[in-house]
């Protein structure tokens, strides 16, 4: 199985700062030390020409040179430097990659991705460009016949961005399970929202997961499917507000995987959100999640002989 990764260019942050940047680096260690199933490779970032499937020219030249306006900078959260611009630019190359790669292969995945708060014309919520947004257009773009994606976002904070950028768009189906009360406080409208309280366990989850993907099976039929499988709905995240335990992440993992390889449908996945009280959690729920993943993989791969 491929997987795709940028951590190599670091995004300097202030001492303090709360996103942990590290967990970037120390998943590719972990992966590369237990998983060598698991083909590592650099990802290419993300052309001009790429990102403008999506994203405004002023935004995009905003992002390359630096003149972005600081409140729009402050609504991403990270500040400006030339590193910052060219991981964004990687983050969605990867998810590039993993997506062309699914459609070959089965599965591939993003060590980063899931910038689900990105909106044309600006970013937010520590995302810079909508990395699902612009790989589903171009997989659509480069595609022989009209290809539908359906983006399941499992991340613990709703798909605003992606939501917005699909919608009313036949073609793309997004389905948010996320933590109601969670930001963004002021949601969009996805093909289907799935609001959980504060507190949801394993139980009350998977129960809702398993109604979300029979309706997304009764409304829509992907040829493909991104999966953004964010570690933050772990009970140890400092700011998902969910409980789910470990059992129950790889209990949602495995049902989304085994979803589209009942129906043969391709999956890329990234990895979105995890802010665990130790980065370590994170970093666990994460390698969990590849795991599960190259189970899945070698399946397609028997499949193809």
């Amino acid at each position: 199985m491929q997987a795709f990764h940028a951590d190599q260019f670091v995004l300097p942050l202030p001492p303090g700062h709360r996103f942990p940047m590290a967990k970037y680096r120390l998943l590719r260690d972990r992966l590369a030390a237990e998983l060598p199933a698991i083909a590592l490779q650099p990802a290419e970032p993300a052309t001009d020409g790429q990102l403008a499937l999506v994203h405004t020219p002023g935004y995009i030249q905003a992002i390359a040179d630096g003149s972005i306006e600081p409140r729009l900078m402050r609504e991403i959260g990270f500040p400006w430097s030339p590193a910052m611009a060219e991981r964004a630019r990687r983050s969605v190359g990867a998810t590039i990659a993993a997506c062309r790669t699914a459609l070959q292969e089965g599965i591939a995945a993003n060590l980063a991705g899931g910038t689900h708060h990105a909106y044309p014309d600006r970013g937010g919520g520590f995302c810079v460009f909508n990395d699902a947004a612009v790989a589903t257009r171009l997989v659509q773009a480069e595609a022989r016949r009209p290809l539908r994606v359906a983006i399941v976002d499992l991340d613990v904070h709703q798909g605003n961005g992606t939501a917005h950028i699909f919608r009313g768009d036949p073609s793309v189906f997004t389905l948010s399970l996320h933590g109601q009360k969670n930001f963004p406080f002021r949601k969009e409208a996805s093909d289907l929202d799935v609001d959980l309280p504060d507190g949801t366990g394993d139980e009350a989850y998977l129960q809702a997961l398993e109604r979300a993907l029979e309706e997304l099976s009764q409304r829509f039929d992907p040829h493909l499917v991104i999966y953004l499988a964010g570690a933050d709905p772990h009970e140890g995240d400092r700011l998902g507000r969910l409980k789910l335990t470990w059992n129950g992440l790889e209990a949602r993992d495995r049902r989304v995987f085994d979803w589209a390889w009942q129906r043969g449908v391709p999956l890329a996945f990234a990895m979105a959100g995890g802010y665990g009280h130790r980065i370590e959690d994170t970093v666990q729920a994460q390698v969990n999640t590849f795991a599960v993943a190259a189970g899945y993989a070698r399946r397609w791969q028997n499949r193809a002989r």
